[in-house]
Protein backbone atom coordinates (compact mmCIF):
# COMPACT_ATOMS: atom_id res chain seq x y z
CA UNK A 1 0.00 0.00 0.00
CA UNK A 2 1.27 3.45 -0.88
CA UNK A 3 1.56 5.94 1.96
CA UNK A 4 1.12 9.69 2.18
CA UNK A 5 4.31 11.65 2.80
CA UNK A 6 3.53 15.35 2.28
CA UNK A 7 3.82 16.16 5.98
CA UNK A 8 7.26 14.54 6.14
CA UNK A 9 8.39 16.70 3.24
CA UNK A 10 7.20 19.83 5.02
CA UNK A 11 9.25 18.80 8.05
CA UNK A 12 12.30 18.22 5.86
CA UNK A 13 11.94 21.72 4.46
CA UNK A 14 11.80 23.21 7.96
CA UNK A 15 14.91 21.27 9.02
CA UNK A 16 16.76 22.38 5.90
CA UNK A 17 15.94 26.02 6.50
CA UNK A 18 17.32 25.68 10.02
CA UNK A 19 20.61 24.06 9.02
CA UNK A 20 21.85 25.89 5.91
CA UNK A 21 23.44 29.30 5.98
CA UNK A 22 21.49 32.45 5.32
CA UNK A 23 23.47 33.00 2.11
CA UNK A 24 22.21 29.77 0.54
CA UNK A 25 19.39 31.53 -1.30
CA UNK A 26 21.88 33.93 -2.87
CA UNK A 27 23.94 31.19 -4.52
CA UNK A 28 22.37 29.68 -7.66
CA UNK A 29 23.12 25.94 -7.77
CA UNK A 30 23.53 24.88 -11.40
CA UNK A 31 22.16 21.38 -11.95
CA UNK A 32 22.30 19.08 -14.97
CA UNK A 33 20.03 16.07 -15.18
CA UNK A 34 18.22 13.73 -17.54
CA UNK A 35 15.46 13.25 -14.96
CA UNK A 36 14.12 16.60 -16.07
CA UNK A 37 10.59 16.51 -17.37
CA UNK A 38 8.92 19.90 -17.06
CA UNK A 39 6.88 18.57 -14.12
CA UNK A 40 9.99 17.37 -12.29
CA UNK A 41 11.97 20.57 -12.83
CA UNK A 42 9.05 22.79 -11.80
CA UNK A 43 8.47 20.73 -8.66
CA UNK A 44 12.13 20.65 -7.69
CA UNK A 45 12.70 24.37 -8.20
CA UNK A 46 9.69 25.18 -6.03
CA UNK A 47 10.45 22.68 -3.25
CA UNK A 48 14.11 23.73 -3.18
CA UNK A 49 13.05 27.37 -2.88
CA UNK A 50 10.84 26.54 0.08
CA UNK A 51 13.79 24.72 1.66
CA UNK A 52 16.02 27.77 1.23
CA UNK A 53 17.91 26.87 -1.97
CA UNK A 54 18.02 28.58 -5.36
CA UNK A 55 18.62 26.19 -8.25
CA UNK A 56 18.83 26.35 -12.02
CA UNK A 57 17.98 23.24 -14.05
CA UNK A 58 16.94 22.86 -17.69
CA UNK A 59 13.86 20.80 -18.51
CA UNK A 60 13.78 18.27 -21.32
CA UNK A 61 12.71 20.83 -23.92
CA UNK A 62 16.27 22.17 -23.60
CA UNK A 63 18.24 19.06 -22.60
CA UNK A 64 16.85 15.62 -23.37
CA UNK A 65 18.53 12.38 -22.35
CA UNK A 66 21.55 11.41 -20.30
CA UNK A 67 24.13 11.86 -23.06
CA UNK A 68 22.96 15.40 -23.80
CA UNK A 69 22.80 16.31 -20.11
CA UNK A 70 26.32 15.21 -19.26
CA UNK A 71 27.74 16.58 -22.51
CA UNK A 72 26.13 19.99 -21.86
CA UNK A 73 27.65 20.01 -18.37
CA UNK A 74 31.03 19.12 -19.84
CA UNK A 75 30.89 21.86 -22.48
CA UNK A 76 29.41 24.64 -20.33
CA UNK A 77 31.79 24.07 -17.39
CA UNK A 78 29.30 25.64 -14.97
CA UNK A 79 27.84 22.58 -13.23
CA UNK A 80 27.59 22.34 -9.46
CA UNK A 81 25.76 19.07 -9.37
CA UNK A 82 24.59 16.23 -11.63
CA UNK A 83 21.80 13.81 -10.86
CA UNK A 84 20.22 11.08 -12.93
CA UNK A 85 22.30 9.17 -15.50
CA UNK A 86 22.96 5.49 -14.83
CA UNK A 87 25.86 3.24 -13.85
CA UNK A 88 27.33 3.16 -17.35
CA UNK A 89 27.34 6.94 -17.73
CA UNK A 90 28.57 7.50 -14.17
CA UNK A 91 31.38 5.02 -14.79
CA UNK A 92 32.42 7.10 -17.80
CA UNK A 93 32.13 10.31 -15.82
CA UNK A 94 34.16 9.04 -12.87
CA UNK A 95 36.87 7.52 -15.05
CA UNK A 96 37.97 10.99 -16.12
CA UNK A 97 38.69 9.79 -19.62
CA UNK A 98 35.43 10.67 -21.37
CA UNK A 99 34.28 14.03 -19.99
CA UNK A 100 37.47 16.02 -19.54
CA UNK A 101 35.85 19.05 -17.87
CA UNK A 102 33.91 17.14 -15.24
CA UNK A 103 35.44 16.01 -11.98
CA UNK A 104 33.27 14.67 -9.15
CA UNK A 105 34.44 15.79 -5.73
CA UNK A 106 34.67 13.62 -2.63
CA UNK A 107 31.41 13.70 -0.70
CA UNK A 108 29.49 11.40 1.61
CA UNK A 109 25.86 12.30 2.41
CA UNK A 110 24.23 11.71 5.77
CA UNK A 111 22.05 8.98 4.21
CA UNK A 112 24.89 7.09 2.49
CA UNK A 113 24.22 3.93 4.52
CA UNK A 114 20.58 3.83 3.36
CA UNK A 115 21.14 3.15 -0.35
CA UNK A 116 22.73 -0.31 -0.17
CA UNK A 117 24.93 -1.10 -3.16
CA UNK A 118 23.62 1.85 -5.17
CA UNK A 119 26.68 4.01 -4.67
CA UNK A 120 30.11 4.90 -5.94
CA UNK A 121 31.66 5.23 -2.50
CA UNK A 122 32.68 8.75 -1.61
CA UNK A 123 31.56 10.14 -4.99
CA UNK A 124 27.97 9.48 -6.12
CA UNK A 125 24.94 7.95 -4.43
CA UNK A 126 21.69 6.43 -5.66
CA UNK A 127 18.42 8.35 -5.75
CA UNK A 128 15.91 6.17 -7.60
CA UNK A 129 15.85 2.64 -8.97
CA UNK A 130 14.61 2.04 -12.49
CA UNK A 131 14.09 -1.08 -14.52
CA UNK A 132 12.60 -1.91 -17.87
CA UNK A 133 9.36 -3.90 -17.99
CA UNK A 134 7.58 -6.06 -20.54
CA UNK A 135 3.81 -5.82 -20.12
CA UNK A 136 0.89 -7.51 -21.79
CA UNK A 137 -2.87 -7.32 -21.79
CA UNK A 138 -4.61 -10.38 -20.37
CA UNK A 139 -8.11 -9.51 -21.67
CA UNK A 140 -9.73 -10.09 -25.07
CA UNK A 141 -7.53 -7.32 -26.52
CA UNK A 142 -4.47 -9.23 -25.38
CA UNK A 143 -3.75 -12.88 -24.69
CA UNK A 144 -7.33 -13.67 -23.64
CA UNK A 145 -6.18 -15.20 -20.38
CA UNK A 146 -3.02 -16.92 -21.61
CA UNK A 147 0.00 -16.39 -19.35
CA UNK A 148 3.15 -15.21 -21.12
CA UNK A 149 6.32 -16.84 -19.82
CA UNK A 150 9.62 -16.44 -21.68
CA UNK A 151 13.09 -17.74 -20.95
CA UNK A 152 14.63 -14.59 -22.48
CA UNK A 153 13.43 -11.13 -23.42
CA UNK A 154 14.21 -11.91 -27.05
CA UNK A 155 11.63 -14.72 -27.05
CA UNK A 156 9.08 -11.99 -27.70
CA UNK A 157 9.91 -12.07 -31.42
CA UNK A 158 8.62 -15.66 -31.68
CA UNK A 159 5.66 -15.26 -29.33
CA UNK A 160 2.97 -14.98 -31.99
CA UNK A 161 1.65 -11.77 -30.41
CA UNK A 162 1.76 -8.21 -31.72
CA UNK A 163 4.28 -6.05 -29.89
CA UNK A 164 5.22 -2.38 -29.81
CA UNK A 165 8.88 -1.61 -30.38
CA UNK A 166 11.03 1.42 -29.73
CA UNK A 167 11.65 4.00 -32.44
CA UNK A 168 15.18 5.29 -31.97
CA UNK A 169 18.64 4.14 -30.95
CA UNK A 170 19.47 6.69 -28.25
CA UNK A 171 17.88 7.37 -24.87
CA UNK A 172 18.26 5.58 -21.54
CA UNK A 173 14.99 3.64 -21.81
CA UNK A 174 15.70 2.53 -25.37
CA UNK A 175 19.23 1.46 -24.45
CA UNK A 176 17.91 -0.57 -21.53
CA UNK A 177 15.42 -2.35 -23.80
CA UNK A 178 18.38 -3.27 -26.02
CA UNK A 179 20.33 -4.39 -22.95
CA UNK A 180 17.50 -6.68 -21.91
CA UNK A 181 17.02 -8.04 -25.44
CA UNK A 182 20.73 -8.74 -25.96
CA UNK A 183 21.37 -10.33 -22.56
CA UNK A 184 20.89 -13.90 -23.84
CA UNK A 185 23.40 -13.39 -26.65
CA UNK A 186 26.58 -12.31 -24.87
CA UNK A 187 29.71 -13.75 -26.45
CA UNK A 188 33.01 -12.22 -25.30
CA UNK A 189 34.75 -13.72 -28.34
CA UNK A 190 32.35 -12.15 -30.86
CA UNK A 191 33.75 -9.32 -33.00
CA UNK A 192 30.22 -7.88 -33.13
CA UNK A 193 30.59 -5.92 -29.89
CA UNK A 194 30.64 -9.03 -27.70
CA UNK A 195 27.21 -10.12 -28.95
CA UNK A 196 26.61 -13.15 -31.18
CA UNK A 197 25.45 -12.56 -34.74
CA UNK A 198 22.23 -14.37 -33.79
CA UNK A 199 21.63 -11.66 -31.19
CA UNK A 200 21.78 -8.88 -33.76
CA UNK A 201 19.54 -10.87 -36.11
CA UNK A 202 17.01 -11.26 -33.32
CA UNK A 203 17.11 -7.56 -32.46
CA UNK A 204 16.54 -6.77 -36.14
CA UNK A 205 13.51 -9.08 -36.05
CA UNK A 206 12.22 -7.21 -32.99
CA UNK A 207 12.49 -3.98 -34.95
CA UNK A 208 11.27 -5.23 -38.35
CA UNK A 209 8.20 -7.06 -37.07
CA UNK A 210 7.26 -4.77 -34.20
CA UNK A 211 4.73 -1.96 -34.39
CA UNK A 212 5.87 1.67 -34.12
CA UNK A 213 3.51 4.61 -34.52
CA UNK A 214 5.43 7.41 -32.83
CA UNK A 215 4.64 6.81 -29.15
CA UNK A 216 7.79 7.57 -27.19
CA UNK A 217 7.79 4.60 -24.83
CA UNK A 218 4.97 2.22 -25.73
CA UNK A 219 2.40 2.37 -22.93
CA UNK A 220 -0.28 4.25 -24.88
CA UNK A 221 -0.52 1.64 -27.69
CA UNK A 222 -1.05 -1.02 -25.01
CA UNK A 223 -3.68 1.18 -23.34
CA UNK A 224 -5.47 1.52 -26.67
CA UNK A 225 -5.35 -2.18 -27.34
CA UNK A 226 -3.40 -1.63 -30.57
CA UNK A 227 -0.81 -4.18 -29.43
CA UNK A 228 -0.85 -7.07 -27.03
CA UNK A 229 2.66 -6.69 -25.62
CA UNK A 230 4.78 -3.62 -25.00
CA UNK A 231 7.68 -2.28 -22.95
CA UNK A 232 7.81 0.55 -20.45
CA UNK A 233 10.01 1.80 -17.62
CA UNK A 234 9.05 1.18 -14.00
CA UNK A 235 9.05 4.78 -12.82
CA UNK A 236 5.62 6.35 -13.47
CA UNK A 237 3.95 3.11 -14.64
CA UNK A 238 1.49 2.96 -11.77
CA UNK A 239 0.79 6.67 -11.96
CA UNK A 240 0.09 6.55 -15.69
CA UNK A 241 -2.30 3.64 -15.26
CA UNK A 242 -4.11 5.51 -12.48
CA UNK A 243 -4.23 8.73 -14.52
CA UNK A 244 -5.69 6.93 -17.53
CA UNK A 245 -8.44 5.42 -15.41
CA UNK A 246 -9.32 8.80 -13.89
CA UNK A 247 -9.13 10.84 -17.09
CA UNK A 248 -11.11 8.46 -19.27
CA UNK A 249 -8.72 9.23 -22.13
CA UNK A 250 -8.68 5.59 -23.31
CA UNK A 251 -11.65 3.46 -24.27
CA UNK A 252 -10.00 0.29 -22.97
CA UNK A 253 -7.37 1.36 -20.41
CA UNK A 254 -5.25 -0.90 -18.28
CA UNK A 255 -6.98 -1.40 -14.93
CA UNK A 256 -5.46 -1.86 -11.51
CA UNK A 257 -1.98 -0.88 -10.36
CA UNK A 258 -0.68 -2.89 -7.42
CA UNK A 259 -3.42 -5.45 -8.22
CA UNK A 260 -3.66 -5.62 -12.04
CA UNK A 261 -7.03 -6.57 -13.49
CA UNK A 262 -6.49 -6.78 -17.25
CA UNK A 263 -2.71 -6.71 -17.62
CA UNK A 264 0.37 -8.45 -16.26
CA UNK A 265 4.15 -8.50 -16.38
CA UNK A 266 5.60 -11.07 -18.75
CA UNK A 267 7.36 -13.71 -16.66
CA UNK A 268 10.95 -13.82 -17.95
CA UNK A 269 13.44 -16.25 -16.47
CA UNK A 270 16.38 -13.93 -17.14
CA UNK A 271 14.70 -11.15 -15.17
CA UNK A 272 15.17 -7.59 -16.37
CA UNK A 273 17.78 -4.87 -16.61
CA UNK A 274 17.98 -2.48 -13.66
CA UNK A 275 19.72 0.84 -13.31
CA UNK A 276 19.88 3.42 -10.57
CA UNK A 277 20.06 7.18 -10.99
CA UNK A 278 22.76 8.84 -8.89
CA UNK A 279 23.68 12.25 -7.55
CA UNK A 280 27.19 13.70 -7.39
CA UNK A 281 28.81 17.10 -6.87
CA UNK A 282 31.00 18.59 -9.58
CA UNK A 283 34.24 20.47 -8.96
CA UNK A 284 33.64 24.05 -10.16
CA UNK A 285 36.24 26.72 -10.76
CA UNK A 286 35.67 29.86 -8.70
CA UNK A 287 33.20 28.31 -6.26
CA UNK A 288 34.09 29.18 -2.68
CA UNK A 289 34.22 26.67 0.17
CA UNK A 290 31.07 28.21 1.62
CA UNK A 291 29.27 27.84 -1.70
CA UNK A 292 30.45 24.23 -1.98
CA UNK A 293 28.93 23.59 1.44
CA UNK A 294 25.64 25.01 0.14
CA UNK A 295 25.75 22.59 -2.80
CA UNK A 296 26.46 19.70 -0.43
CA UNK A 297 23.58 20.78 1.80
CA UNK A 298 21.23 20.78 -1.18
CA UNK A 299 22.39 17.31 -2.29
CA UNK A 300 21.98 16.02 1.26
CA UNK A 301 18.49 17.51 1.41
CA UNK A 302 17.44 16.19 -1.99
CA UNK A 303 18.58 12.63 -1.27
CA UNK A 304 17.07 12.53 2.21
CA UNK A 305 14.35 10.01 3.03
CA UNK A 306 11.69 12.69 3.36
CA UNK A 307 12.39 14.43 0.08
CA UNK A 308 12.95 11.23 -1.89
CA UNK A 309 9.70 9.82 -0.53
CA UNK A 310 7.92 12.97 -1.66
CA UNK A 311 9.64 12.81 -5.07
CA UNK A 312 8.66 9.15 -5.34
CA UNK A 313 5.06 9.90 -4.43
CA UNK A 314 4.84 12.80 -6.87
CA UNK A 315 6.49 11.05 -9.83
CA UNK A 316 5.82 7.41 -9.10
CA UNK A 317 9.47 6.44 -8.73
CA UNK A 318 11.04 3.99 -6.31
CA UNK A 319 13.76 5.36 -4.00
CA UNK A 320 17.18 3.81 -3.44
CA UNK A 321 16.93 5.22 0.09
CA UNK A 322 15.44 2.36 2.14
CA UNK A 323 13.83 4.75 4.62
CA UNK A 324 12.16 6.65 1.77
CA UNK A 325 10.86 3.40 0.27
CA UNK A 326 9.42 2.44 3.64
CA UNK A 327 7.66 5.80 3.80
CA UNK A 328 6.00 5.07 0.46
CA UNK A 329 5.10 1.38 0.57
CA UNK A 330 4.21 -1.26 3.13
CA UNK A 331 5.81 -3.84 0.84
CA UNK A 332 7.98 -3.75 -2.28
CA UNK A 333 5.81 -3.41 -5.42
CA UNK A 334 5.91 -6.36 -7.82
CA UNK A 335 7.69 -4.37 -10.54
CA UNK A 336 10.72 -4.03 -8.25
CA UNK A 337 10.88 -7.68 -7.16
CA UNK A 338 11.93 -8.96 -10.60
CA UNK A 339 15.33 -10.66 -10.89
CA UNK A 340 18.08 -8.18 -11.78
CA UNK A 341 20.05 -9.53 -14.76
CA UNK A 342 22.41 -6.55 -14.71
CA UNK A 343 24.10 -8.08 -11.66
CA UNK A 344 24.54 -11.55 -13.20
CA UNK A 345 28.06 -12.60 -14.18
CA UNK A 346 28.70 -12.88 -17.93
CA UNK A 347 30.21 -16.28 -18.67
CA UNK A 348 33.72 -15.97 -20.03
CA UNK A 349 33.98 -12.26 -19.22
CA UNK A 350 34.47 -12.30 -15.46
CA UNK A 351 32.26 -9.26 -14.94
CA UNK A 352 28.65 -8.39 -14.26
CA UNK A 353 26.32 -7.77 -17.17
CA UNK A 354 26.08 -4.09 -16.13
CA UNK A 355 29.87 -3.81 -16.44
CA UNK A 356 29.75 -5.73 -19.72
CA UNK A 357 27.21 -3.23 -21.06
CA UNK A 358 29.50 -0.41 -19.97
CA UNK A 359 32.44 -1.90 -21.83
CA UNK A 360 30.47 -2.46 -25.06
CA UNK A 361 27.79 0.25 -25.03
CA UNK A 362 29.57 2.50 -27.54
CA UNK A 363 30.09 -0.40 -29.91
CA UNK A 364 26.40 -1.35 -29.65
CA UNK A 365 25.28 2.20 -30.37
CA UNK A 366 27.59 2.33 -33.38
CA UNK A 367 26.32 -1.02 -34.70
CA UNK A 368 22.69 0.05 -34.31
CA UNK A 369 23.37 3.37 -36.00
CA UNK A 370 25.54 2.04 -38.82
CA UNK A 371 23.09 -0.73 -39.73
CA UNK A 372 20.07 1.58 -39.56
CA UNK A 373 18.11 0.02 -36.70
CA UNK A 374 14.86 1.58 -35.46
CA UNK A 375 13.57 3.19 -38.62
CA UNK A 376 10.34 5.12 -37.98
CA UNK A 377 8.36 3.73 -40.93
CA UNK A 378 8.17 -0.01 -41.55
CA UNK A 379 6.85 0.59 -45.07
CA UNK A 380 10.18 2.25 -45.84
CA UNK A 381 12.44 -0.12 -43.93
CA UNK A 382 16.05 -0.70 -44.98
CA UNK A 383 17.04 -4.08 -46.37
CA UNK A 384 18.07 -6.64 -43.77
CA UNK A 385 21.87 -6.83 -43.55
CA UNK A 386 23.81 -9.71 -45.04
CA UNK A 387 24.73 -11.00 -41.61
CA UNK A 388 27.40 -13.43 -42.70
CA UNK A 389 29.38 -10.84 -44.66
CA UNK A 390 29.58 -7.77 -42.43
CA UNK A 391 32.71 -5.87 -41.48
CA UNK A 392 32.23 -5.71 -37.72
CA UNK A 393 35.54 -3.94 -37.17
CA UNK A 394 34.06 -0.99 -39.07
CA UNK A 395 30.49 -1.31 -37.79
CA UNK A 396 31.61 -1.04 -34.16
CA UNK A 397 33.17 2.34 -34.91
CA UNK A 398 31.37 5.68 -35.11
CA UNK A 399 30.32 6.81 -38.58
Amino acid sequence: MKKFVALALALAMMLSLCTITASAEDYVIRIYSNSNSSERTTWLIEQAKQAGFTIKIDDNSVISGDAQAVQAANENKDADLIFGLNEVRWGQLLSGGVYENLKIIDWTPSWADKVGDYKFDGKAYGLVIQNILMLYRTDELGTNGETLHFAHWADLVNSGYKWYRQGKVTGTTNMNINNAMLYAFTDPASPAGGISIEGWKTLWNYCANGDFTGDKYGLDPLMKGDVQVSTFYSSSLYGQIDDAAISGSFENPLKGTLNPQNWALVEIDDGTYYIAEYIGIVEKEGRTEEQTEIVKAFADWFGSAEVQAAWGEEFDSYPCNADAAAELYDEVPAIYTIKNCSLETVEGAGMSYADYVGVHSKEWTNILTNLGFYWPDNSNAPAEPDWENLDWATLTQAQ
